[in-house]
């Protein structure tokens, strides 16, 4: 397949181009976004999520976006990183994301020595105008990069996209997937996939889009150093729409938390957020860097792609579940993934009129009858999407059958006669 031929050709079907824009968030936001995923697959009719024109992920979101694009759907994700069910051939195991960086730590601790002699050089020929703090600044060489290795999960990535009916090769994925990174020695984005950075395993980019600075790592590919991409912007919809996507659906599972407005949530006050320390102090100020850069990206698509429709998904300032909740904790997962998934719903309840006639034009509808359902739980919903796709691929295997069997008959009748 040549995955450079021109994304801006009209659908066979005749169908708008439909992007999906993934933003990170650590663990937890990749739970978030597949629990809002399940959500808009079984509210949106008209739209297979499996089968979108574009798809771009940040962080840990290009891990959740390069899965979308391999043919896992939102339901097959929950099952395999969520449920961990045993009944796949290479279950996810959580402390993939805790292995520590050995290897960096080794590395580090070799550059000791030349790090204290270069210091104390420094003092005996510089001793008038270098300090002493000065001096063993050097030291900081020493230091490591990150606490865990990436690594692991890169090899992880490595074995699912390959595989059979997958694939770990931009260049052979019948998808169109750009996963966000940036380069650490430019400060630039780099779009894993595109022209010149395609040959990249993608589950190597992957891990390049989720080093978080300080926590991982920056992983090298061809002699360069690749960061967390969510440095720069939050979500890179223009990547979708620079396609050509007619309509780009988002999803961001990380906002600052409006304390003053929500100071109450059940019977914990949380009106100072320094009470919480430094932990709270930083998710805070993080959440709302990303968040102001976000909100003015989308209002700049707006203006430059007046003919495309955006729309976002994300929790509510009021949320508490999500911001006091570790960024990086797994032990809460069917939970998290449950609150996204409802959220999520109520989300296109609310915004029912405002939404229903976007998603009407690009030839989608909101199933009202399933948001007004309130008994309906996201444990539920993969269960019969399961059993849905159980049937599915027994009748697929009756076909086969069938098919193999009027073909030997046919070979058979003329030698008979």
């Amino acid at each position: 397949m040549n995955r450079h031929k021109s994304t801006f050709a009209p659908r066979a079907d005749g169908r708008p181009r439909i992007g999906l824009n993934l933003a990170g968030g650590g663990p937890l936001g990749g739970i978030y976004e597949i629990g809002a995923l399940c959500a808009l697959q079984e509210s949106l009719d008209g739209i297979d999520f499996n089968d979108l024109d574009v798809y771009v992920g940040v962080s840990a979101g290009s891990l959740v976006a390069a899965a979308m694009a391999n043919g896992y759907s939102p339901t097959e994700m929950y099952r395999i990183l969520i449920d961990q069910d045993p009944r796949y051939d290479d279950p996810f195991r959580p402390e993939l994301f805790l292995q520590p960086a050995y290897r960096e730590y080794w590395q580090r601790a070799l550059t000791i020595p030349r790090a204290l002699f270069d210091a104390a050089w420094r003092m005996v020929t510089r001793s008038e105008d270098v300090s002493l703090p000065g001096a063993l600044s050097t030291l900081g060489r020493a230091i490591p990069t990150g606490i865990f290795d990436v690594g692991a999960i890169s090899e992880y990535l490595a074995r699912v996209f390959s595989a059979p009916g997958h694939c770990n090769d931009f260049r052979q994925l019948e998808k169109c997937l750009y996963v966000i990174a940036t380069d650490l020695d430019t400060g630039r984005s780099v779009k894993f996939g595109a022209r010149g950075h395609d040959h990249v395993p993608i589950s190597t980019a992957v891990a390049a889009s989720c080093a978080l600075p300080g926590l991982y790592p920056p992983v090298e590919i061809d002699g360069n150093f690749y960061v967390d991409g969510a440095l720069l912007r939050t979500l890179h919809a223009s990547v979708s729409l620079d396609e050509g996507a007619e309509f780009v659906i988002c999803l961001n599972p990380l906002v600052p938390y409006d304390a003053r407005q929500y100071p109450k949530i059940g019977s914990v006050h949380h009106d100072k957020l320094t009470a919480g320390g430094l932990p709270l102090v930083l998710s805070q100020t993080f959440r709302a860097i990303i968040h102001s850069r976000m909100k003015v990206g989308m209002s700049k698509y707006r203006a430059l792609y007046p003919h495309a429709d955006v729309v976002l998904f994300e929790p509510s300032h009021a949320d508490a579940e999500m911001f006091f909740a570790n960024v990086f904790s797994y032990t809460d997962r069917h939970k998290i993934a449950e609150h996204a998934y409802q959220r999520t719903r109520q989300d296109l309840l609310a915004r029912y009129e405002e939404l229903a006639p976007v998603f009407t034009r690009h030839g989608i509808e909101i199933r009202l009858d399933h948001l007004l359902d309130q008994d309906r739980v996201l444990s539920d919903m993969v269960k019969q999407a399961h059993a849905k796709r159980s049937t599915t691929e027994r009748l697929n295997d009756t076909l086969d059958q069938l098919e193999r069997w009027l073909q030997y008959r046919a070979k058979a009748e003329p030698q008979a006669a």
